[in-house]
């Protein structure tokens, strides 16, 4: 029996969607997500997958053609589906009758998980087909470009299918994995699932169908050998392929009409070029590229995703855009780190792990009452200044997936003993990797804590688009004068600022460094101003 495939949502606001491509005809055979077309809207090229095994049965539009949302798209005969005629045998209804008793299998859709946030990768899968989970348990761990997120499962049930592979690229708003609910029946099935590898991985081709492409006619094969005159390839592949830095118009594609798959990246990546593919114009290189395949066999080529993708677009877009400049200083801890220490006791038992960070952050907060030019943000064209009123410092973090800068938010009004349960809660979350998207935004200036690690003096990179920041160096213990002339042992600390010289002069980032080290040296002076 003929069933209609209804075009599914394939993005927010989109009604409509031009024809790109058929990849298959009226009368073809197709197997369950076999490619049927390719679509255009407004914003992006996407992929239609086939949603069953069947027959092709009408295309009801022609190349070109503007297709609606929510209107079917194509028919085709389901295999194995029975129809309505009475000649049917009654085995056949016995069967229909079976599988309606069988749970109900829903996609579970990717919901938004943070703020601009479209797509992730799949870090991890905590389950695997056939398990059965339980409401709210862990599924998967998945990685935007700004932090490592958990998602649940919404319902008690067994997952049937992961629709993507460790490492994949999953997009928001898409069906993630499938699961039957316990204690419900099964409806006809939801049609949206037609956008599963829509835009988030290119679609292979069943066994059937590779063997098709292989034996076509031709002027089939003739088409494939074009390829580097029309790269044919799914947004996932594109990706893929810039990733990799290939010229997808170099890559012979093994799909039909010389359609690219990530297996063809691959084997262009190996040297290695597909049989189904006319290789003449290729042989002259083959030695070419065995060659250097043997001299680098120790080079190994991985692409920059995720926490790390983001943070060098982060730091492209400060260092072409901000006039850095950068002032340093010492800072004499020795008073501070008596206090802490006199005090680190009291407040462990209360549970308040008392560090040299909420100082720092405080102290921060206080200077910059007095400095707000500090607590602001330039436009691009710079001809505005934004004055933020919460005091959201940052503290960037080496996490075990990348550099995070988590913020403590509204530390004007914070306590340092508030700000220290703040630190201790960030600092956990940000080295596991799992930071909240809130508390990733919004931030108007940053610490650097790089002397933890190693090292004096720095010139950190201002995190976009705050003003300054500041690198705090290690501690040493090192010989100074005291009034009387005496050589004495002090705590001294190097810290490192830089500012955007296009609203922070020197003079101006002198004056507040001293200030802010005055708070530091004579932790008196800073109770005194937070009073």
């Amino acid at each position: 029996m003929a069933k209609d495939f209804i075009l599914p949502d394939i993005g927010e606001g989109i009604v409509e969607c031009e024809v790109v491509e058929w990849l298959v005809a009226e009368g073809d055979k197709v197997t369950e997500d076999q490619p049927i077309c390719d679509v255009m809207t407004d914003k992006a090229l996407v992929q239609i997958p086939a949603v069953h095994d069947g027959v092709i049965s009408k295309l009801y539009y022609a190349k070109g053609d503007i297709a609606l949302v929510h209107a079917p798209l194509f028919a085709m005969d389901i295999a194995g589906e029975v129809g309505a005629e009475p000649e049917q045998p009654v085995a056949s209804s016995e069967t229909a009758t079976t599988s309606n008793s069988t749970e109900l299998l829903e996609d579970f859709i990717l919901p938004d998980i943070g703020e601009g946030i479209v797509e992730c990768e799949i870090v991890e899968w905590l389950v695997s087909e056939g398990d059965v989970i339980e409401e709210d348990q862990a599924v998967c761990d998945v990685m935007t470009d700004k932090a490592l997120v958990q998602i649940p499962a919404k319902y008690t049930g067994t997952v049937v299918k992961l629709y993507y592979a460790k490492g994949d690229v999953a997009q928001v708003h898409r069906p993630l994995f499938q699961m039957s609910i316990a204690g419900t029946h099964s409806a006809k099935v939801d049609v949206s699932d037609a956008l599963v590898k829509a835009q988030t991985k290119a679609v292979e081709p069943k066994a059937a169908v590779r063997e098709q492409a292989v034996c076509g006619t031709s002027s089939n094969a003739q088409v494939a050998a074009q390829v580097n005159q029309k790269a044919v390839a799914s947004p996932a592949v594109r990706r893929k392929a810039r990733e990799l830095d290939v010229d997808l118009t170099t890559v012979p594609g093994s799909g039909k009409n010389g359609r690219i798959y990530k297996e063809d990246i691959a084997r262009f990546v190996k040297g290695e070029v597909p049989n189904s593919i006319d290789t003449s114009p290729l042989q002259a290189n083959t030695a070419v590229a065995n060659t250097a395949n043997n001299t680098t066999s120790g080079t190994r080529v991985e692409p920059i995703k995720g926490i790390k993708a983001a943070m060098a677009k982060q730091m492209i877009a400060s260092v072409s855009t901000i006039p850095h400049f950068t002032f340093c200083d010492e800072i004499d801890l020795t008073t501070l780190i008596a206090l802490r220490t006199e005090l680190k006791e009291q407040y462990q038992q209360q549970g308040v792990k008392l560090t040299m960070m909420p100082f720092f952050i405080k102290a921060l907060s206080l200077a910059m009452k007095e400095f707000p030019v500090l607590n602001s943000k330039v436009n691009d064209e710079c001809t505005e200044l934004s004055y933020f009123a919460d005091h959201n410092i940052g503290m960037a973090v080496d996490s075990k997936i990348g550099l995070l800068v988590p913020n403590v938010k509204q530390c004007q009004l914070k306590s340092i003993v508030d700000i220290a349960n703040e630190v201790t809660r960030l600092t956990d979350a940000a080295r596991e990797g799992r930071v909240t998207p809130d508390d990733l935004k919004a931030g108007t200036i940053s610490i650097s804590n790089i002397g933890a690690i190693g090292g004096t003096i720095a010139t950190p990179i201002i995190n976009k688009p705050e003003v300054a920041i500041v690198a705090l160096g290690k501690l040493q213990h090192l010989p100074r004068f005291d009034e009387q002339g005496q050589v004495v042992r002090k705590a001294i600390m190097q810290v490192s600022w830089s500012g955007d010289h296009r609203v922070i002069d020197g003079g101006t980032i002198a004056r507040f460094n001293n200030l802010w080290k005055s708070y530091l040296e004579n932790p008196a002076n800073m109770m005194m101003a937070m009073s």
